[in-house]
């Protein structure tokens, strides 16, 4: 029994440092994704600043004022598309991570299952070996019993003979 506790508990630290892995993987995605999300907050806020500026005649936007306008928001985009595939690749850490937690519930499953087995065979065999060392017992004390009774029955007839024998010298 203080085998199997040992090798469960192997087990399950195993399991602990493995998953601890992919957190600290899942963790650095997470910064990677936050500090995107700052860059663009970023962008947004230069692209709003871009559109009041109006460098023109009487106030209004120059050419110059909207090309860069349209740059800061091209920009912003592109955050964005970054943004979209670290997210995906955010996600599929936490798949991967779910996917494994199943795995690893059904092989633990699959293990105690086993081990249930093993123990449940194990106690079957222990019962049987009870009852056939019983059983020797039995056979070895009705052995002794048998052996005794004949030890009896030889003994009463040497006795029973000699007594016999006396009393017919008496007689004869």
């Amino acid at each position: 029994m203080k085998k199997y506790f040992c090798l469960i508990s192997i087990l399950f630290l195993n399991i602990q440092l493995f998953a601890q892995q992919d957190t600290t993987a899942y963790a650095a995605q997470r910064v990677k994704v936050n500090s995107l999300l700052k860059e663009r907050s970023t962008k947004f806020g230069q692209y709003d600043e871009s559109l009041n500026q109006r460098t023109g005649i009487f106030g209004w936007q120059t050419k110059k004022d909207i090309k860069n306008s349209n740059e800061i928001l091209r920009q912003v985009v592109l955050t964005d598309n970054n943004i979209f595939k670290e997210l995906k690749i955010l996600m599929d850490y936490k798949d991967l991570q779910n996917e494994q937690k199943v795995a690893v519930a059904d092989n633990s499953q699959e293990k105690i299952e086993n081990y249930m087995l093993t123990i449940k065979k194990l106690q079957d065999q222990n019962e049987t070996l009870k009852v056939e060392l019983s059983r020797k017992d039995n056979k070895s004390l009705s052995t002794y019993i048998i052996v005794f009774l004949l030890l009896i029955m030889a003994g009463g007839f040497f006795f029973f003979n000699k007594k016999i024998r006396a009393y017919e010298k008496r007689i004869v």
